[in-house]
């Protein structure tokens, strides 16, 4: 028996999210509230494209996803210029860098074009603002990097406003354009790892250049930069470098890895060479190059954690290595990302539909490829339109796995055929009433139909167990026809409030007949009803042998007005007593 399958229903939750923690891999997407399918680490909200300029326009707009603003070619173009030459000429900043600045920063511009007063001519007045209104230098330089506004005011100096005070940043800056990295590009390394800005004079090339030492061309690594900018922090990353190591010892070459890389994601290295030494363990270099030849995602969306997290889930669950090398080898054509998203949401649905730990764990096991490969309907959607309960169903999929396929988003549900076993609880629910006297009168079975829940089977075990406490069955026939709602509870919930009325509580079994609504109250209700009770008389404010109906079945406002107010000090007893862990449900 595996560890998973030791555990109990309400648990299982709880313990899947416990060992991602375990395993030092992220939260499962249940504990923050929606599940974790994006395909970057850093998703932008926004659309990537910075400008559109429409044929036979003589406006250009931008837009950063929330708002348009439109602004006129004739009046972009001397705004360009002013700004330019105001960086330029009046702050001496490197023509280069300047002009760059000034036309890649519109949000900035649209700002500035704002507080201009004339709209004839834009140039001139822009001018003279900035003659008496410097700015600040690093919104522009920001911008022109690649990034928005939303990104770069966090990281803004609280303390410049001029590039020239911080000579560190443009030094680092130009090293990077120097080595071929898009100024553009240049934004996502500053906002990811602002500590290579920071390195003094002549650091940032010896950096550059111990990697070229090891071989790895300066596309390359530009390319792997922009990828993961932290590894210009610190020594070399010898994870890195044992990535590559490995990858090209199975016959992948720098081109390839190069073209698998997404600038939009950052790679964490250590993570990737963790999945690259489990498929090692797994098998051979033949199977290892084939299986990320034809899946390459399975390395690097996300830097290898869906894969991980995938693997540590069937771990966990018991399945075998040898088991999970072979799922990995039939790995179906779609993303890794979906794929344990479609994996986990059937995981979801199993354990919606209350299906009992061990054969969850059954179906996870065996069919992680289907699970994995199809993108389920809701659950409230296939309860209804298959027209099953749910201990049905569980059945249906135990026998057989393989319809699960026929319930995905996109293909229309065919309702099951109608059970035999429906038809068998029917006659035992009839039979269970008949033998109550309820046959009597037709009206009476009606209105019994609609108050009892649950199979005839589960009825009659219901009422099997209070009578096997040890009460009469004609006085149990009776309890049940005054109060039928007892029996709409679990045999072992019955069960577990007759144990605790007779021996904790030390009331007769007989107080039943007299009062069989006790069992529909909850625990917690009883216990805090006496407690305060017993309290109350010895205190001397309450009578004493109170029957047990007086004292549970009263409502909370009834009691606290004719028992617990009666003493000064009730309310607070009161309040006491329901934090008291003996009165709290179980």
């Amino acid at each position: 028996m595996t560890h998973f399958q030791k555990l109990k229903k309400p648990s299982i939750l709880k313990w899947v999210s416990s060992y991602f923690v375990e395993n030092q891999l992220k939260p499962p997407f249940w504990q923050t509230g929606s599940f974790h399918i994006a395909q970057r680490q850093n998703p932008r909200l926004y659309r990537t494209k910075r400008s559109v300029v429409t044929e036979n326009s003589d406006k250009t707009m931008f837009s950063d996803g929330e708002n348009v603003a439109r602004i006129p070619r004739a009046t972009l173009k001397e705004a360009q210029a002013a700004l330019l030459e105001y960086l330029h000429s009046t702050r001496s900043i490197h023509f280069t860098d300047a002009e760059n600045m000034s036309k890649n920063s519109p949000h900035f511009l649209q700002k500035l074009l704002k507080k201009v007063e004339s709209e004839k001519d834009v140039g001139s007045s822009m001018t003279r603002f900035l003659r008496y209104h410097p700015i600040n230098e690093f919104e522009p330089f920001f911008e022109s990097l690649g990034l928005k506004p939303c990104e770069y005011s966090p990281l803004l100096p609280r303390d410049l406003m001029f590039l020239s005070d911080d000579c560190l940043l443009l030094e680092n800056y130009r090293v990077l354009c120097n080595y071929g990295i898009e100024r553009n590009k240049i934004g996502k390394i500053y906002k990811e790892a602002i500590q290579v800005f920071q390195h003094e004079f002549g650091v940032l090339p010896l950096k550059l250049q111990a990697y070229q030492e090891l071989g790895l061309s300066q596309s390359f690594m530009a390319k792997v930069i922009v990828c993961g900018p932290h590894l210009l922090i610190g020594d070399v990353d010898m994870k890195f470098i044992k990535v590559l190591e490995i990858l090209r010892s199975v016959g992948f070459d720098y081109a390839w890895i190069e073209e698998h890389l997404s600038e939009h994601d950052s790679y964490n290295w250590s993570m990737i060479l963790r999945v690259l030494n489990f498929f090692s363990e797994m098998g051979g270099r033949s199977e290892l190059h084939g299986l990320i030849s034809q899946h390459p995602g399975l390395l690097f969306e996300g830097s290898g954690y869906r894969m991980l997290s995938l693997i540590a889930f069937l771990l966990k669950f018991g399945s075998p290595l040898d088991q999970i090398s072979s799922t990995f080898l039939q790995f179906p054509e779609i993303q890794v990302g979906q794929f344990v998203s479609n994996f986990i949401k059937c995981f979801l649905f199993l354990h919606e539909i209350e299906m009992e730990v061990n054969e969850i764990g059954k179906i996870v096991c065996s069919y992680p490829l289907l699970l994995g490969s199809i993108m389920l309907k809701k659950t409230n959607s296939l309860l209804g339109n298959l027209n099953v309960g749910k201990r049905r169903l569980c059945k249906y999929i135990q026998e057989n796995p393989q319809e699960l396929s026929k319930w995905v988003m996109g293909k229309r549900v065919v309702r099951l055929p109608d059970s035999g076993e429906d038809i068998k609880s029917q006659r035992l629910r009839m039979k269970f009433l008949l033998d109550l006297g309820y046959g009597e009168n037709p009206n009476m079975i009606k209105k019994a139909l609609k108050v009892f829940r649950g199979r005839g089977g589960e009825l009659q075990e219901r009422f099997d167990s209070i009578v096997n406490a040890g009460l009469d069955k004609k006085d149990v026939s009776e309890m049940v026809r005054v109060s039928p709602q007892i029996l709409n509870q679990s045999k072992d919930i019955i069960q577990k409030k007759i144990n605790i009325l007779v021996n904790e509580l030390g009331y007769p079994l007989s107080s039943l007949v007299s009062f069989p609504s006790y069992l529909s109250y909850t625990t917690q209700r009883v216990r805090l009803r006496l407690a305060m009770y017993s309290w109350l008389k010895d205190q001397g404010k309450a009578e004493p042998d109170l029957a047990l109906s007086t004292i549970v079945a009263c409502s909370d406002k009834l009691f606290l007005r004719q028992y617990v107010n009666h003493h000064p000090s009730g309310p607070q007893v009161w309040q006491d007593l329901k934090g008291i862990d003996i009165v709290r449900e179980e």
